[in-house]
């Protein structure tokens, strides 16, 4: 059985790159956040970024317009969920500069860099993000504005550190602008921070931090992503999971807000605009990939589901 949480962000297809090595000497502050040029060519329509940063070398505040400002570092890193504008900075009380308006290209054609500061204690860090070209993603909508992990104390710290030390000899050389091992790397530390932020938010809220804790329903959440072209009944996932169908029923409802029928049918539709808009599938063909016996059947549920036909929101991609 795959990992309940890896399994339902596999499913949003995240995508991961490496865009700034940033290098600053106290005292030094700026703000930030990541732009659709910044992910370029790795995501051509982003709809939802996560913004992060790895320290290196030294210690760094971060800050979110209306939440505390939490320190950071070497060997951490922070994440920014909702990739809020933020400040980054060698101490509190600093006005700060437009980041973007520091980068510098690299001479050799890699990674783009920043270099800027009074002098004092060095810092450096490294900048990415992580992202989807799709709408919907409750999950990540329902984390807070920043997230820390601290990568030597990581379940998968091994994988990370390798992943992190090939990313960087890649860009460095000139070599990487998107791998299969940013994205798995995105993936990771993704995981990671969800995983330690529900650990240390104790009993977590209700919904998908909440469900995907909860052993049966979590299993139940990572059988309907594996496989969503099985015509999943609440009797079948019950079942899967060692439930009788009402308290499963119940239960499901009750974490994730709606029944798993529709839970269901939601991530049908979202799979199928990834299909509409990443490959040249017929609609006949995507209907069949997601488990409906019929185009038609298919085009009344996408219908109801995004507002217009299959057709005419291909069309609006394109356009």
């Amino acid at each position: 059985m795959a990992d309940p949480l890896s399994e339902v962000l596999r499913s949003v297809r995240l995508k991961g790159g490496v865009f700034l090595d940033a290098r600053f000497s106290a005292p030094w502050a700026v703000s930030s956040h990541v732009t659709s040029e910044d992910c370029r060519p790795i995501l051509s329509k982003p709809a939802q970024m996560i913004a992060y940063h790895f320290l290196i070398e030294g210690r760094v505040l971060v800050s979110v317009q209306g939440a505390p400002a939490i320190e950071v570092v070497a060997g951490e890193l922070v994440l920014l969920p909702r990739n809020d504008f933020h400040v980054l900075s060698s101490g509190p009380g600093l006005i700060p500069l437009d980041g973007h308006h520091l980068v510098q290209p690299s001479p050799g054609g890699g990674l783009a860099e920043i270099n800027f500061g009074g002098g004092g204690e060095p810092v450096r860090m490294v900048c990415g993000f992580l992202g989807c070209e799709d709408f919907y993603n409750p999950l990540i909508g329902s984390l807070p504005h920043l997230l820390t992990i601290d990568i030597r104390e990581a379940t998968s710290r091994n994988l990370i550190e390798a992943s992190m030390a090939f990313a960087a000899r890649e860009l460095i050389e000139g070599r990487l602008a998107a791998s299969e091992v940013l994205s798995r790397l995105s993936e990771l530390l993704l995981v990671e921070a969800i995983r330690r932020y529900a650990t240390q938010q104790g009993e977590p809220h209700t919904g998908w931090l909440k469900a995907l804790k909860d052993p049966r329903i979590g299993r139940a959440m990572a059988l309907l992503h594996e496989d969503i072209a099985t015509s999943w009944t609440a009797e079948a996932l019950a079942s899967a999971v060692g439930m009788s169908r009402s308290s499963f029923l119940q239960r499901f409802t009750t974490l994730i807000g709606v029944p798993p029928s529709r839970y269901l049918t939601a991530w049908r539709m979202e799979t199928a605009k990834i299909q509409f808009r990443e490959t040249s599938k017929s609609i006949a063909q995507v209907a069949h990939m997601i488990g409906y016996e019929s185009e038609e059947a298919f085009s009344r549920a996408f219908k109801r589901h995004v507002g217009f036909s299959p057709a005419s929101w291909r069309e609006q991609q394109t356009s």
